[in-house]
């Protein structure tokens, strides 16, 4: 996801002419908060199939914009395409994990969210969050890892601001290629 507005130039792709255009609009003027709405709109009133890839990349787009919370449950709405997947959205915290490790700050104690998963290697990348005090989990993430497949050892880190970069990350950790984009 080095070059987001060619990516976003492919998801718009996946609607009607009128309707991309109004999703590459948004991205030209600044508006991708509104532009990822109509996509993941458009998508579930089309009923367009899409890859588990396309699904995560909707996901690291919406993290990126700060939309990822509220579009998480339309996104996981969309049609999939039922075809074999490298990659798997999760969006439950079934499994989160206590760290103090990540981020290497001991007075913080991190929340390893599971949120992509690559279903051939196994790695996760997962969001860390603190813990806020009143006891939920910070709204935004504070770096992103990438966790071994039994989920117990941080593989790689990234700071905050690098959504788009571990998700490129955690693809390129798979050797084996991908055609489900």
């Amino acid at each position: 996801m080095t070059d987001d507005v060619v990516v976003w130039h492919q998801l718009a792709a996946l609607l009607p002419e009128a309707e991309a255009q109004e999703i590459k609009d948004c991205w030209d003027i600044g508006e991708q908060e509104a532009g990822l709405g109509l996509l993941v709109s458009g998508l579930l009133a089309h009923q367009v199939p899409i890859s588990e890839t396309v699904r995560a990349q909707i996901s690291v787009l919406a993290e990126v914009w700060g939309e990822r919370q509220s579009l998480t449950p339309r996104i996981l709405q969309c049609r999939g395409d039922d075809a074999p997947a490298q990659l798997k959205l999760i969006e439950h915290a079934d499994n989160i994990v206590n760290s103090s490790a990540v981020g290497g700050d001991p007075d913080v104690v991190n929340v390893l969210v599971p949120w992509i998963a690559c279903t051939r290697c196994g790695h996760v990348l997962t969001r860390a969050h603190t813990r806020e005090p009143w006891g939920d989990l910070s709204y935004l993430a504070g770096n992103y890892v990438i966790t071994s497949p039994e989920g117990d050892a941080v593989q790689r880190f990234f700071p905050a601001d690098s959504a788009g970069t571990a998700f490129a990350a955690l693809l390129a950790e798979c050797a084996e290629p991908t055609n489900d984009r």
